[in-house]
């Protein structure tokens, strides 16, 4: 009977195992790398002048190994978000989901909101989409799917709890959840236009918005 040929190096196409090899050991952190400077080019440049040249400078690698991992810039922005907001979107989802008074997940929502969004550059991927958004519906439409519409179910849900425990004084609160996370969008558009003239204590405005809302938290 013949030897029957060994299949082990068939299970792959000879193409992916081709860019596995000049991938090489470091391809992880080639590939953070190409995000990071996807990030400092559409934070400066915008989605529509920022050019895969420049993201593959800033990178330190060439323009080919991109497409590597990424096969345009859309796609290269798409998992810049996935890779930035999306393990904080879990954790808002887990954290809005607590059996807690609702003020109390409201605090710690906006305790991570100004950590791990506005004290970091997270916060650029979000004035970017407020910025590009109109001109380049695709990506506005990207994002809402896969960031605002869950922030925007994970907060309505707290707030129908809350109503239904009488924790928040109006109804109009559980219909429009955009009115608890508005200031932080509020936030970042004065942080790129105006924060050099009056900055502002983001913190200290959004737990006053938490006060108009819930009412004021007595001490203790």
């Amino acid at each position: 009977m013949a030897a029957r040929p060994k299949a082990s190096r068939s299970v792959r196409p000879a193409k992916t195992r081709g860019r596995r090899r000049r991938n090489g050991a470091g391809a992880p952190d080639r590939r953070e790398a190409i995000l990071a400077a996807a990030l400092d080019e559409f934070s400066g440049r915008g989605f529509a002048a920022a050019r895969l040249d420049d993201v593959a400078k800033r990178a330190g690698v060439a323009k080919g190994t991109i497409y590597l991992y990424f096969p345009d810039k859309e796609a290269l922005f798409q998992d810049l978000v996935r890779s930035v907001i999306g393990p904080l979107i879990e954790r808002f989802e887990a954290s809005a989901e607590v059996d807690l008074p609702a003020r109390l997940v409201a605090e710690r929502i906006v305790d991570m909101f100004v950590r791990e969004i506005y004290g970091t550059r997270r916060k650029d991927v979000i004035r970017l989409i407020i910025a590009e958004g109109p001109r380049f519906p695709e990506i506005a439409e990207f994002y809402y799917r896969e960031v605002i519409s869950r922030v925007v179910a994970a907060v309505r849900g707290l707030l129908r709890r809350a109503a239904e425990r009488g924790e928040i004084p109006a109804e109009a609160l559980a219909r429009f959840p955009q009115l608890l996370v508005a200031p932080g969008l509020v936030a970042i558009v004065w942080n790129g236009l105006f924060d050099r003239f009056e900055p502002l204590d983001v913190a200290a405005l959004m737990r006053a918005h938490l006060d108009l809302l819930f009412g004021e938290r007595r001490p203790g």
